[in-house]
């Protein structure tokens, strides 16, 4: 369904296509992916004054281009058909689908673009749902802008702007899992490709799409519903 997702700003036109994306590194030493002449982000936040004020930091800042936005899960599925980010930056908290569902979503296309969770509410307790929901990184609302400039090109060249995990938070997702999914959480934090974990699994695609589902029901962070931005 995906196309090639790289375009160029059309100001940069004249100074040739620096490739496709690269698929992102799965061992060490393996190299990233070159970041494009400039990076095409798309804005997933149900508030609109987060999405206008969003669109506008992205504007000023050099090599960032906003490409549109949506507030929630239909309305992205259409603009990214549309547009072909390089980044999407996803608000956790949507109506109809959490933010983690959707980014699951997102990540399932091939290729897929790189997704930064934006969250009033993000905290380490977010780190295990966010891998395995598959998002690149994740970055506070309430931090300072270029925070967010950093992972969306972190993201953008391949690599992860997520913080670590400690054992406290590996042992509490695993309390809320049942015990034959801790093999695949496991695989999961260490970045296995979904391919990789389905042939060492032994089950279809299908079937491992469905159980990591499964996980991301029983490890959502509950945020408090609010009028405001989340």
């Amino acid at each position: 369904l995906r196309a090639a997702r790289f375009r160029r700003s059309p100001r940069d036109a004249a100074r040739g296509s620096p490739g496709p994306r690269l698929s992102p590194p799965t061992g060490s030493g393996a190299p990233t992916r070159r970041p494009p002449l400039v990076i095409t982000v798309a804005i997933v936040d149900d508030h609109h004054a987060i999405r206008l004020g969003l669109r506008a930091a992205l504007l000023s800042e050099v090599g960032l281009e906003p490409v549109g936005s949506a507030a929630n899960a239909g309305e992205t599925e259409v603009l990214l058909y549309r547009t072909r980010p390089d980044v999407v930056v996803l608000d956790y908290h949507l109506p109809g689908m959490d933010g983690l569902t959707l980014c699951r979503r997102i990540k399932s296309d091939v290729p897929a673009p790189a997704v930064v969770l934006y969250s009033a509410f993000a905290d380490p307790s977010m780190t295990v749902p966010a891998i395995v929901a598959g998002a690149d990184a994740i970055v506070h609302k309430g931090g300072h802008t270029r925070e967010l400039f950093d992972a969306i090109r972190e993201t953008a060249r391949g690599d992860k702007a997520l913080p670590p995990v400690s054992e406290p938070l590996l042992e509490a997702a695993g309390q809320a899992l049942d015990p034959e999914d801790l093999p695949l959480l496991g695989m999961l934090v260490n970045r296995t490709p979904p391919v990789e974990i389905a042939a060492t699994m032994r089950i279809e695609r299908a079937e491992l799409d469905r159980r990591i589902a499964g996980m991301l029901s029983r490890l959502k962070v509950r945020v408090p519903a609010s009028s405001g931005p989340s």
